[in-house]
């Protein structure tokens, strides 16, 4: 196994990537699906209406170019860039919602996977949601009073136009809203076949680009949210993403947090079965106490699930590929995400060790 980093579109510093290789971290897994409004703020939590922040389809990082001095940037500081992570909003927004731009922009995204293959970037991470990552709320959840983000049933207000995925893909329409503008409702039937439409499409060009496409469950991990219908909110799900469209670049980017989230699923016999299958693209390592609808983020080595074992069935059935932190409690001292994710990475590499020289 090996040990990575994620880190969003404005942590991609040399500072950090050389704070990743100074924790142990050999690889990295770059988050770009935009500009998240961060203000103070650390860690990524909900910002009123307004999601977490804008979506920019002329963004040059997407570019040949622009990935090609990503790539090169990583390795320059001694790592290995394994994967992207998400699709920016404003390029596929028409392929979530089933809009009159959807032919475009699975042209588009077809092209960008075209592209990683030629940078040598291995995993696209995706999650085909429409009402994305919403209503996690910021507080102090974790040991010792750590500021974390939790998920406690909050009010849903129908998706305004103009965002999708909470993020805002065109700010003019988000903002001049009216109330009827807003995303219809969106059956569970109707999702699957929009995601089976897109794999049916997708996966021949990953093939073809030896690039592998890494689906990642719901967060929060609830059947509707937004009143739009979701896709994997059970361990069992995950096979039939699978089963969709067959292929060794049909993969899973696989939150354990998630996971632990999913009422009614055994994390260990999840995590069991897909790893025994060889389809973990990369792993998401995050703790959690409680079950969807209410549960709050916690250290990797303080929640519900024993994360030793989760690392202990990953060795025994053979994964390989990298294991990152996700996203972490920040600890209360004048660098509060980088000694929330030095904890996080520390009890990461001790236990992959101790696994390891356990065999």
């Amino acid at each position: 196994m090996k040990l990575g980093l994620g880190l969003y579109r404005d942590l991609l510093t040399p500072e950090n990537l050389r704070f990743a290789k100074q924790a142990g971290c050999t690889h990295i897994v770059a988050h770009l699906p935009g500009h998240f409004t961060r203000g103070d703020k650390i860690i990524t939590s909900d910002n009123a209406e307004a999601g977490f922040g804008v979506s920019e389809a002329d963004d040059p990082i997407w570019s040949y170019e622009g990935l090609a001095d990503l790539k090169a940037l990583v390795n320059s500081e001694g790592l290995e860039l394994e994967a992207l992570e998400n699709f920016a909003p404003a390029h596929w927004y028409d392929v979530l919602l089933d809009g009159p731009q959807r032919d475009a922009q699975m042209s588009h995204i077809k092209e960008i996977v075209r592209t990683l293959g030629r940078v040598g970037i291995p995993t696209m991470g995706y999650c085909f949601t429409l009402a994305g990552v919403y209503g996690r709320t910021e507080g102090e959840f974790a040991r010792g009073g750590a500021r974390s983000v939790g998920f406690t049933s909050p009010v849903e207000k129908p998706i305004r136009g103009g965002m999708v995925w909470n993020m805002v893909y065109d700010v003019e329409r988000f903002n001049r809203a009216a109330p009827g503008d807003v995303v219809a409702p969106v059956s569970s039937a109707e999702i699957w076949r929009r995601l089976e439409g897109f794999l049916d499409e997708m996966i021949p060009v990953a093939e073809e680009a030896g690039v592998k496409l890494a689906f990642h469950p719901d967060d929060p991990p609830l059947p509707v949210l937004r009143n739009t219908a979701r896709l994997v909110t059970s361990g069992d799900h995950f096979q039939q993403v699978l089963d969709l469209k067959p292929s060794p670049v049909n993969t899973v980017e696989f939150c354990v947090g998630t996971i632990s989230e999913m009422p009614g699923t055994d994390v260990y016999e999840t995590v069991a079965r897909y790893s025994r299958g060889g389809k973990l693209a990369y792993v998401h390592l995050r703790n959690v106490h409680g079950k969807a609808p209410a549960y709050h983020e916690t250290f990797v080595d303080d929640g519900d699930t024993d994360m030793i074992e989760v690392i202990r069935i990953l060795h025994r059935n053979g994964f390989d590929g990298v294991l990152i932190p996700d996203h972490t409690p920040i600890l209360e001292c004048a660098a509060p995400w980088h000694a929330g994710m030095a904890h996080a990475l520390g009890w990461m590499r001790a236990v992959m060790t101790m696994v390891e020289r356990a065999q």
